[in-house]
């Protein structure tokens, strides 16, 4: 006997249904988060679990016994739920609202009345939709770091842009000046000067010394020349904000100075982090072989790919998940080859990047690329398509357990082109 579990879940609680082969409701109910909450889920299922679906040798659950729907695929609920030997399918939120929509047409919509469209999906439509990855403990730990020095890079990144948006707006100077000095707006001379220089009064009173010093701090050249460039861009005239709204802007932007500075030195820290549990990985070998990865990037791709040999059936779908193959509209004579932009943004950033590596690593990807470019294909839409072929590459060389080589990897196109 096969039950199919529906489970939404909250914060604090999870809402689920059983159901039988049938679609008739064995059980209904509302679990507190936390062991109390499992275990009164395990003692639900055994009520209506036959004898014949527990292995008399190791007493383990038969496979396919219960199959579980639910929205997310990580967490300690969905550990316990693989753990106790559950096939638990992680259905995309998207989707039950789209299901929602065949049992209802009003817009209602409960807590409860989500885990019975889970129960259904994972009843009828298992098919379409993929089980959760049954990646090793390594793979998930790599993952999580992975993805935080990524959201850091990222948030990085947005506070960047505030403070340049907050700059223009009352003190466009500074922005000239780290110009003529050579300096990003994220590098650490740069911030500091801004700190010193919060606002075009302090500017105008800072001394070419005190610039060459936050310089020479950063192990710049030709110091003199790029603070007297420095000081003369702070000292020229230029527009301004009243006193009040120009010292509420320069609070804001030493606000975003000392958070900027804060990621600046936890970025680098979480990458060795990254670096070292790549390194230790099985499979690190293969990805390093792969052109234009180097240890952050193919950390990345390892982590959002998993290590499941089983996960993908073949390399269609594997480029399917990192979002790399097409998506095609037909209608009649209306025909649309579009991009895939319902995908997984992580490892579809990885993978473009990858790409744009991959062009001063790789002979024949820069052949292709260049071919792409030849045909007006414009230059996102050409590192999109070589992404993909190197997805594909990629899968082959984890299938057969071999590292990347040039010629086999792009042999069937010199052979074409012959």
């Amino acid at each position: 006997m096969t039950v199919f579990v529906g489970n939404d879940w909250a914060e604090d609680h999870h809402d689920v249904e059983v159901l039988d082969e049938t679609g008739r409701r064995l059980a209904r109910a509302r679990l507190p988060e936390g062991m109390a909450g499992m275990t009164r889920l395990h003692e639900l299922l055994a009520e209506h679990l036959g004898q014949d679906t527990v292995d008399e040798e190791t007493g383990s659950l038969a496979e396919g016994s219960v199959i579980v729907g639910i929205e997310t695929d990580r967490g300690p609920w969905v550990s316990a739920l693989v753990a106790a030997g559950y096939q638990v399918y992680a259905i995309n939120p998207l989707s039950v609202a789209r299901y929602r929509e065949r049992h209802s047409t009003s817009g209602a919509k409960s807590d409860p009345g989500d885990a019975h469209v889970l129960a259904e999906i994972v009843r009828l439509d298992r098919a379409h939709h993929r089980p959760v990855a049954g990646d090793s403990d390594h793979a998930e730990a790599l993952k999580l770091v992975a993805r935080s020095h990524q959201s850091l890079i990222w948030e990085r990144t947005r506070h960047l842009q505030r403070l340049r948006q907050a700059l223009r707006e009352y003190f466009p100077g500074m922005l000239d000046a780290l110009s003529a000095g050579r300096l990003e707006l994220a590098d650490p001379d740069a911030l500091e000067l801004i700190e010193r220089a919060g606002d075009p009064d302090r500017a105008t009173r800072l001394s070419r010394s005190k610039i060459a010093a936050v310089l020479k701090r950063a192990r710049r050249r030709d110091v003199e020349a790029r603070a007297e460039a420095i000081q003369a861009a702070l000292r020229a005239p230029a527009l301004g904000q009243p006193a009040r709204v120009g010292a509420a802007y320069a609070t804001i932007a030493a606000s975003q100075v000392q958070l900027i500075s804060a990621l600046n030195r936890q970025i680098p820290a979480l990458e060795q982090v990254v670096g070292q549990g790549f390194s230790q990985h099985p499979d690190a070998e293969l990805y390093l072989s792969q052109p234009g990865l180097g240890q952050v990037l193919g950390a990345r791709v390892l982590a959002e790919f998993g290590d499941d040999p089983t996960r993908y059936r073949d390399a269609k779908a594997r480029r399917n998940y990192a979002g790399t193959s097409p998506i095609t509209r037909a209608s009649g004579r209306r025909h649309l080859v579009l991009a895939r932009y319902a995908r997984n943004r992580r490892i579809a950033d990885a993978v473009h990047q990858w790409a744009f590596c991959a062009l001063s690593a790789s002979p024949g990807a820069r052949a292709y690329y260049d071919e792409l470019r030849a045909k007006n294909v414009g230059h996102h839409a050409a590192l999109r398509q070589l992404g993909n072929r190197l997805v594909g590459i990629l899968h082959g060389c984890l299938k057969t357990r071999t590292r990347y080589d040039e010629t086999t990897a792009w042999a069937h196109r010199t052979a074409t082109a012959a």
